[in-house]
């Protein structure tokens, strides 16, 4: 019985800690301004702030890009967290309205961060084709 509590308070912890990094890394990115061509490209701007709905696409506009080791953990953590919120979204936000408005601001900061992530890789990638030019 003692192992449960202790097994069920670990996970309990671990998802609080989870979330709240998830959290720090769309903060972080919540800050950086998007560039006019990432903007065009993705549909997300000042006169169309991000979706939770364009989050998949914009997923897939990443994965296009060379990957850079260095952002592969925080997508994948902030991928996990958006699944997490949608399943918030499909249970327990049909319950409270405010719940459901607190969710979808967070699936819309979620792919702000991919977004954002879009830009570091794209800039990235022009950096190595000027190298390769250069050499």
């Amino acid at each position: 019985m003692m192992a449960g509590i202790i097994f069920v308070c670990s996970v309990v912890f671990l998802l609080q800690f989870f979330v709240s990094y998830c959290r720090s890394l769309i903060a972080a990115s919540a800050k950086q301004t998007l560039s006019l061509e990432v903007q065009d490209f993705t549909g997300i701007g000042e006169s169309k702030p991000a979706a939770g709905d364009d989050f998949a696409r914009v997923l897939q506009f990443l994965h296009m890009c060379p990957d850079n080791p260095e952002d592969r953990a925080r997508i994948q953590a902030v991928g996990t967290y958006f699944r997490m919120l949608n399943l918030v979204r499909a249970t327990a936000a049909k319950l409270a309205p405010a719940l459901r408005a607190w969710t979808e601001y967070e699936r819309g900061q979620c792919t702000y961060f991919a977004a954002v992530a879009l830009e570091r890789r794209i800039a990235m990638s022009r950096d190595m084709l000027a190298q390769q030019l250069d050499a």
